[in-house]
């Protein structure tokens, strides 16, 4: 009999843990989505540049792409960037037609393309390294980005003074209602920070390109929900 008294109030007692909250402590809560932004100025720029040559077959133009290449590889190198900040991303051999008469089109060539990242820790010489690379035999680039390295630990800090800024909204409901802010309940964090990017007009053997890196907008946006104390 003790046996089944004991199993009715842990019955009893699992209904009330896993019951709802009542509506009354239901409507003691209060919601606010917090926010905070910083600008931050960029300390790594990451850019493709590479070559692009054509022969009539495709070894002749592989040769020739692989002989240019190795040249900007040497310039990019010389001018401070290390192995680890290059890397190749694109590298491509397409054939190559006329089309421009009626019938079937005519095989003229092949075009060898080799694109490579690179990693440019100091942005205010960028220019620099992009001349010696045009001067070296680069003819093609396809987009620039500037980040911030450091994101994380500045993202950390946007989310710090995000709750701040929502405790400080869940008080000032508090108070117009006349009770106060109690423990947190729920907080969740949504949005993401966009990195800036640029895409400059590039030509083959023209003077060293200005670079406005501009700043990055870092953001934090967290939805919390208080409980209201009398």
């Amino acid at each position: 009999m003790m046996n089944t008294h004991i199993l009715a109030a842990a019955f009893a007692a699992a209904l009330v843990a896993a019951a709802p909250l009542p509506a009354q402590a239901l409507d003691r809560l209060v919601t606010v989505t917090g926010e905070a932004t910083m600008s931050v100025a960029p300390d790594t720029v990451l850019i493709r540049i590479g070559v692009t040559t054509q022969g009539k077959t495709a070894r002749e133009a592989s040769e020739a792409n692989a002989k240019q290449m190795t040249a900007v590889l040497a310039a990019i190198k010389q001018s401070g960037i290390a192995d680890r900040d290059i890397q190749t991303s694109r590298l491509s051999l397409q054939p190559q037609y006329d089309t421009s008469k009626p019938g079937n089109a005519r095989l003229i060539g092949f075009q060898v393309s080799n694109q490579v990242t690179m990693r440019v820790h100091e942005i205010g010489k960028l220019p620099d390294i992009l001349d010696h690379a045009i001067g070296a035999g680069a003819n093609e680039m396809s987009g620039i980005e500037f980040v911030v390295s450091n994101q994380s630990k500045l993202l950390d800090q946007a989310r710090e003074e995000a709750v701040a800024d929502a405790r400080r909204k869940a008080e000032l409901y508090a108070k117009a209602a006349g009770a106060k802010v109690g423990h947190v309940v729920t907080i969740s964090e949504h949005g993401a920070p966009t990195p800036y990017r640029a895409a400059p007009a590039f030509k083959a053997g023209a003077a060293a390109m200005p670079v406005s890196p501009g700043e990055q907008t870092l953001q934090a946006t967290v939805t919390v929900t208080y409980e209201l104390a009398p």
